[in-house]
């Protein structure tokens, strides 16, 4: 309904000029809102006070001739100057039935739009090392970035989906480095393992399939392994220095091919299981794409000689530096280190220059709020590089805090204690996790509550949801009990008995979803549609306790199963969207 007032709006004023009632005007974006006071009527525009100056007239009179000049339509019934110079239109029950049959007619389309066409946009976003499995904190960047994608995709964006596999640098290293040392000691090896290692579960089990499959192939004497090596951070050293010398020693004394060979089946094991992991939650991309790629074609070391040659990088210290301070950071940043090795900035330089390359519109980071800080220096980069910042979208999700009931679940990445996304998945369930996960805008804090989650109750928002879709099912199985059938050619013109209170509500409800869409997609917003599913199947509840669907009056009865079911469908397209289901029995 908006477009139409948008377009018979732009028709008057067109009309007006032509005329020569209007002066020649530069036409703004015309803005249509809904009102908040039904007294008011149904919309309201601001158009005339906007174009105001340009036509050095009083809005008033602006809005005036506008009104003369509007085409005839039944949707319209009034049509009021307010105020400085509002315009409000009051809709009339015609146009409040015509969005039952538009949501018909249009089916699992009914929302989408072509308001990003021609636009493409690439969505990155969970990216964690693969070092450990996906835990609970990812979740919400996987829920909230996947539902992003499909709002976009919705409304008419090309939206493409990317994982960044951070498999090279120190992280991985010591990834491996910790597998081989569980190795070790699966063979018999009696070892002290690092302070700083990976001590979680999972690198045991891959340890433990390295020796099925290997045997004592990697087996190196524990003396070889710990000679020269500084001091752990229990025995009064620097942690740090002692993981990077077990690298080193691990690298030197197993060789590049044995090495690669562990390092490759500790990130191919986890990598697996995140890919699994996340599809089983709904969460599909289409590039995984490699920072080992980038090193291994040359990108990062092209990068930094390009930053050289325009006098972006200087040498300290032995290490190179980028004159991020120059950009608005708060510091200058390492890119290769005084051991000749390029830092993860260097390869983040060089992903995002590739991003921009692959000629996207908009690019999208989605990240940690931790990463808050790395924003500057990133943007800074593609500056010095000459490319345009404001292709690049920053949105930082905030960290989810679990609870079971009023007690607070405890997390430890590094020590391997660990509520791992899977297990939330198994306990409360796919639908239950993502609708929690974007219920809250994503740069608020969360508190996720495993117990509301399981409930079966109207307490816990997607079983609300849910419920009002599998009511509607349910209406229509004892529709087919009793024998009887919707005609919805019946139905549709029939809709003109729908006069009671609750149903002018959930039209009214209804015609608000594409806007919501749109909204929720440009904003990169998904609570706007999770709320606004709880607010539509609050309506259909309250309708529903409130009538009978099946009565004896004949007309009256295929208007109100028209209706209910063009609330099915858009309950359903909605949670769609979500990557949430729309049970048909609960």
């Amino acid at each position: 309904m908006k477009e139409q007032l948008r377009q018979i709006i732009k028709t008057a004023l067109t009309q007006l000029i032509s005329q020569k009632s209007l002066p020649e005007l530069v036409l703004p974006e015309i803005q249509i809102d809904r009102t908040k006071d039904k007294s008011h009527g149904d919309f309201a525009c601001n158009i005339a006070m906007m174009l105001a100056r340009q036509a050095k007239m009083n809005p008033r009179q602006i809005a005036t001739l506008l009104i003369e000049e509007l085409p005839e339509t039944k949707f319209i019934t009034q049509v009021d100057i307010a105020g400085p110079g509002f315009i409000n239109f009051t809709l009339s029950a015609d146009a409040a039935q015509e969005i039952v049959k538009t949501v018909l007619q249009a089916g699992e389309q009914f929302g989408q739009s072509q308001l990003g066409a021609g636009k493409s946009v690439q969505v990155e976003f969970v990216s964690a090392n693969p070092t450990g499995p996906l835990h609970v904190g990812h979740g919400r960047g996987a829920a909230y970035g996947s539902a992003v994608s499909n709002l976009l995709s919705t409304a008419g964006f090309k939206v493409h989906r990317e994982y960044y596999v951070n498999d090279a640098g120190r992280q991985m290293d010591i990834l491996a480095t910790s597998v081989w040392l569980r190795y070790l000691e699966a063979c018999g090896e009696k070892l002290v393992f690092p302070s700083n290692g990976y001590k979680g579960d999972y690198v045991l089990t891959i340890a433990n399939d390295i020796k099925t499959e290997q045997g004592d192939t990697f087996v190196k004497a524990v003396a070889d392994v710990f000679e020269s090596v500084a001091a752990d951070e229990p025995a009064g050293g620097d942690k740090e220095q002692h993981i990077d010398d077990l690298i080193a020693k691990a690298q030197d004394l197993l060789g590049d091919e044995a090495y690669r060979q562990v390092f490759d089946a500790g990130l191919q094991s986890i990598l697996s299981e995140i890919r699994q992991d996340l599809s089983d939650f709904g969460t599909d991309y289409e590039e995984w794409f490699s920072e080992r790629s980038l090193m291994e074609m040359g990108v990062v070391d092209k990068v930094i000689t390009q930053l050289k040659a325009v006098d972006m990088l200087y040498e300290q210290g032995g290490a190179w530096w980028f004159r991020s301070t120059q950009f608005g950071d708060e510091k200058d940043r390492v890119v290769v280190r005084n051991n000749g090795q390029t830092t993860y900035f260097a390869s983040d330089i060089a992903y995002h220059l590739n991003k921009y390359q692959r000629g996207f519109d908009t690019v999208i980071d989605i990240w940690g709020s931790d990463h808050h800080g790395y924003i500057p220096r990133v943007k800074a980069s593609l500056a010095a590089a000459g490319e345009d910042v404001e292709r690049l979208k920053v949105l930082l999700v905030q960290f989810a805090v679990l609870y079971r009931g009023s007690e607070k679940v405890a997390m430890s990445t590094r020590s391997g204690q660990f509520v791992t996304l899977r297990e939330l998945r198994e306990e409360v369930g796919k639908d239950a996790a993502r609708f929690f996960y974007v219920l809250r805008s994503a740069d608020q804090h969360m508190d996720f509550d495993l117990e509301l989650a399981k409930s079966q109750s109207n307490d816990n928002p997607v079983y609300y949801v849910q419920y009002a879709h599998a009511r509607v099912c349910s209406v229509f199985r004892e529709l087919s009990e009793r024998g009887l059938a919707w005609d919805k050619a019946e139905g549709e013109q029939a809709l003109s008995r729908l006069t009671e209170e609750h149903e002018q509500a959930i039209m009214s409800m209804l015609s608000r979803y594409p806007e919501v869409i749109n909204s929720a997609a440009v904003n990169y917003t998904p609570h706007l549609l999770a709320h606004y599913l709880m607010d539509l199947a609050r309506d259909f509840h309250t309708y529903y306790n409130a009538h009978q669907f099946i009565v004896d009056d004949h007309g009256l009865s295929q208007a109100r199963l028209t209706l209910i079911t063009a609330v099915k469908q858009v309950i359903s397209n909605g949670l769609g969207v979500l990557g949430v289901s729309a049970p048909g029995t609960m």
